[in-house]
């Protein structure tokens, strides 16, 4: 077993790498003679195809910004595991629909976080679906901040109390459905909410510059090396000074060293 220890700035600097501070959404329907296939073919609708989605729980996180769906799959590399909270349902029966949704309610705090809910049904409407799902979010985010509420009302009037309450700034969701295909080929629908984190893509332009700063140093032992600057291993591989020249009897023992009876080459 290995065990891996880290300073408090590594954690905490690990962790804002983990949190998203921007998210898109995105949505897609797709149909075939396979069930998984039509699956696919909804991602590629929604531009997911190339990435290996990985679904998370419902937090929004605190002030993290919404972009385009165009912006946002600009920043994805081919086989990058994407987190997301989506939602997909699938069916083969002709002209029955489908639906699938994520709800998003935030609060007016930007230090508070926000929830996402994953919905999906048969027989409902875009409409219906999403206030379904929008409903769902808005009410685990009114629990949290301790806005009173009748759950027996209906989503209009639930909407009016949360925001009256100020607490809520916004709701809203994204739906995809569609009627099963009269063939009887599989169908497909999906939503979903993408997390992007610019901190992430901030490490591979640290680890050039990391190993930029080296290449001098790098390009220096080489240049030693071939002049014949490079003390023994007893000095501990330290570089001398680019104008210092190494003793005469270090060279001389360095040059004399018998060699070995037996050589591989």
């Amino acid at each position: 077993m290995t065990f891996f220890f880290a300073t408090r700035r590594g954690r905490d600097k690990l962790s804002s790498q983990m949190v998203p501070n921007k998210i898109f959404y995105s949505k897609g329907v797709g149909v075939h003679k396979e069930k998984l296939a039509s699956f696919e073919m909804a991602l590629r609708v929604a531009g997911l195809a190339h990435c290996n989605l990985v679904l998370v729980s419902s937090i929004y996180p605190p002030g993290c910004k919404i972009i385009s769906k165009e912006e946002g799959l600009k920043l994805l590399r081919p086989g990058e595991i994407v987190f997301a909270v989506y939602d997909r349902e699938s069916n083969n029966e002709p002209n029955r629909l489908i639906a699938a949704s994520v709800g998003v309610a935030i609060p007016a705090d930007a230090s508070m976080h926000g929830y996402l809910s994953e919905h999906h049904s048969f027989g409902e409407t875009d409409e219906k679906a999403g206030e379904y799902a929008e409903d769902l979010a808005a009410s685990m985010l009114a629990t949290t901040l301790g806005i009173e509420f009748n759950p027996e009302l209906d989503w209009d009037e639930r909407e009016q109390i949360f925001k009256m309450s100020g607490k809520i700034v916004r709701t809203a969701n994204i739906t995809q459905s569609a009627v099963g295909n009269k063939d009887g080929l599989w169908t497909t629908v999906f939503a979903a909410a993408v997390f992007i984190n610019d901190d992430n893509m901030s490490i591979d332009a640290e680890k050039s510059a990391i190993l930029n700063q080296k290449a001098p140093i790098q390009e220096e032992i080489l240049r030693q090396t071939l002049q014949g600057r490079l003390t023994s291993s007893r000095a501990n591989d330290k570089l001398l000074p680019p104008n210092k020249v190494p003793d005469k009897s270090i060279v001389d023992q360095a040059r004399f060293v018998p060699s070995p009876k037996k050589s591989l080459l």
